[in-house]
């Protein structure tokens, strides 16, 4: 299996974030990536490929331009204010505040473009969340020019960004950006299984009213777990999308045999909906030693998620999600992996 990753990713490497109603050091890093990259070489898992640089077409298809061009323009737009340092949200558009007038200020800026206040935003974020968006486009590359899968390692992560918002560290939806180019370049159905331990609500917003996605989570439930908002089980598309969604809200402390019927239950929905391809939201944080999150997973289980995920027998993108447990990081992703290999 082929890993695209592209070093730009690691230029985006905030200090902070704001968690628990304080600054503490933030978790989604570089490291990251560095050590899913080291395991991957070690393990052999196969040649590791450099993205593919596309024009922000692709981006525009899934994202608002006004948003893309925000994300471009703002370090610029933040240090002609005064400030040197990350940035953070701390106003938003909500409820009875109106959402159709056209702030300037970068303060306005940030709020009208972002779902929360703990994702932080620096002098490299942009070139970053673009590389991380070219290296899902050329997992998608891999799989038409007829790959049977394909590791596209992600980050900054996606799946939480929404079509003019950032937020959950994600700026652009990888899985989103890359399921929407399958389907542009002849794909008819294209299947997401977001095995994230948080909802991925920017993806399930964005195909919510279409039939042609099929969008498949298994997570804590937002009840007790971040977004909070989105990934109730009630929700399962609208309009011409409905029956498209399907979410399996999960209690904390859930460890693999909890959590196996769920999966079970999503791969049953993957052989009746019968996919021209998969994208795996391959979020690692359902590892009991992850630092922000509630689930109890161990190394193993993830040799049982891919080889579970290779019974579907359908064109596969793993692409990589959360997962802050740095030092096991990289054997867990791994792992999925070889399992889903054999």
């Amino acid at each position: 299996m082929k890993t695209v990753f592209s070093n730009t990713q690691l230029a985006h490497a905030p200090a902070q974030e704001i968690s628990d109603g304080q600054l503490k050091p933030a978790v989604e890093i570089p490291s990251r990536a560095e050590i899913v990259l080291k395991t991957v070489r070690q393990r052999n898992v196969g040649e590791i490929v450099v993205p593919e640089e596309f024009p922000v077409r692709p981006l525009h298809r899934v994202h608002a331009p006004d948003y893309v061009s925000f994300l471009e323009s703002f370090w610029e737009k933040w240090t002609a204010a005064g400030r040197t340092r990350e940035a953070f949200p701390f106003v938003w558009p909500i409820r009875s505040l109106r959402h159709d007038v056209e702030v300037e200020h970068i303060d306005g800026l940030l709020g009208r473009y972002s779902m929360d206040a703990g994702t932080p935003l620096g002098e490299n974020t942009y070139k970053a969340a673009r590389a991380s968006a070219d290296t899902a486009l050329t997992a998608a590359r891999l799989l038409l020019d007829g790959e049977k899968s394909a590791f596209a390692l992600c980050r900054p992560p996606g799946h939480h960004a929404g079509y003019d918002f950032f937020g959950g560290y994600c700026f652009f939806n990888n899985a989103a950006v890359a399921a929407q180019y399958l389907r542009d370049y002849g794909l008819h159905r294209i299947a997401i299984l977001d095995v994230d331990y948080h909802h991925g609500n920017g993806t399930q917003a964005l195909f919510y009213d279409r039939p042609d996605v099929l969008f498949l989570s298994i997570h804590a439930d937002p009840k007790h777990e971040y977004p909070y908002f989105l990934g109730f089980a009630d929700e399962t598309g609208e309009h011409a999308g409905t029956g498209f969604t399907r979410n399996w809200p999960l209690p904390l402390g859930t460890d693999w045999d909890a959590y196996l019927p769920a999966l079970e239950e999503a791969c049953r929905w993957l052989l009746v909906y019968k996919p021209d391809a998969l994208i795996v939201s391959l979020g690692m944080d359902c590892y009991e030693k992850d630092p922000i999150s509630g689930f109890k997973f161990k190394s193993e289980d993830y040799i049982r998620l891919g080889q579970r995920l290779a019974k579907v027998g359908v064109p596969t993108i793993f692409l990589m999600e959360g997962g802050y447990a740095v030092e096991a990081l990289g054997t867990n992703c791994v792992n999925v992996l070889e399992g889903f290999e054999g």
